[in-house]
């Protein structure tokens, strides 16, 4: 039976590289974790086994570490858009290219005072220790005429501890689930947002004061809701974004309810005012949906772990 080939691509995964910017005696950090797809006019290096227009994957790692010293880390889009820009418009068989990235944050260890019995401790300005927090994500596509920008973050664990119900719901004979009119809300929040930013004709983003204030109106929204369910808190982090960043069209969020359930201490004797809880790994419900602007077409795959 006939075969055909399909969607391809092929690059280099995971270059990590670190970027040190020294400012005198002041350092600073971009710490990224890089990968390059790139996609063309490669039927016969599938089919023939020509590498004529197969650019090597170590080239493209190798290009990952020149363009940090040839161009900074100002952003982690910034850099993707480089990259991409770069590897569409130098090889001609190259004709798009997507660019992930992951970025590590860091920030300075706060050093002692003036009376310090070390001399200059108050003066360490290359100190650092790792964010515990999320992890940034951009993904730049560009196919010689235009860019998509989907950034987002993974792993940022919130939390209330009130102000969070869930009842009203559908009951039938499987149904266990005691109804809450004061529970713990928390989630560990996965998200990408798309920029209507796709070339250099309109002006760019500050990609850096746009990641700092998507977290803030994210945050202050997941604070400021009083819950009836975790999908209502959702539709208002993504509205609130949509609404105070205009260069954003588009958020999809996946939130898993990290539930917490009242541990029965009536055995022991005790009673819990909603103070002893018991945190549940797994299973747990999965929340996912996407918040557009008004007359915007959705992009941004409905499976994050495809981006």
């Amino acid at each position: 039976m006939p075969t055909i080939l399909g969607q391809n691509q092929y690059g280099k995964a995971e270059n990590r590289v670190v970027k040190i910017t020294r400012d005198g005696a002041t350092h600073h950090i971009k710490d990224l974790n890089v990968s390059v797809a790139l996609s063309g006019d490669l039927e016969e290096v599938h089919l023939s086994g020509s590498n004529a227009n197969c650019l090597p994957t170590d080239t493209t790692k190798n290009t990952v570490y020149a363009f940090a010293k040839e161009y900074g880390i100002e952003s982690a889009e910034q850099f993707g858009i480089h990259l991409a820009r770069h590897f569409v418009t130098s090889q001609e068989p190259i004709k798009r290219a997507r660019i992930r990235i992951e970025e590590y944050a860091w920030e300075r260890i706060e050093t002692a005072d003036g009376n310090s019995r070390f001399i200059g401790a108050e003066e360490v300005k290359h100190s650092f220790v790792r964010k515990g927090q999320e992890v940034r994500l951009t993904e730049i596509t560009f196919d010689g005429e235009n860019f998509q920008v989907i950034s987002g973050l993974k792993d940022l664990i919130v939390m209330n501890s009130t102000n969070s119900e869930f009842w009203g719901y559908i009951k039938d004979k499987y149904t266990t689930l005691k109804e809450a009119y004061d529970r713990i809300l928390a989630t560990q929040v996965a998200s990408r947002w798309r920029f209507n930013w796709t070339s250099d004709e309109q002006r760019m983003p500050n990609w850096e004061r746009s990641y700092e204030q998507v977290k803030k109106h994210m945050l202050q929204a997941f604070a400021e809701t009083y819950s009836l369910s975790l999908q209502q808190t959702l539709y208002q982090m993504g509205s609130r974004i949509i609404n105070n960043r205009s260069e954003v069209d588009e958020i999809r969020f996946s939130l898993p309810n990290k539930h917490h359930f009242l541990v029965d201490l009536e055995p022991f004797g005790l009673k819990n005012d909603n103070e002893v809880y018991y945190a549940a790994d797994r299973p747990y419900g999965l929340i996912e949906a996407t918040v557009l602007r008004d007359g915007v077409e959705a992009r941004i795959p409905m499976d994050l772990t495809n981006l």
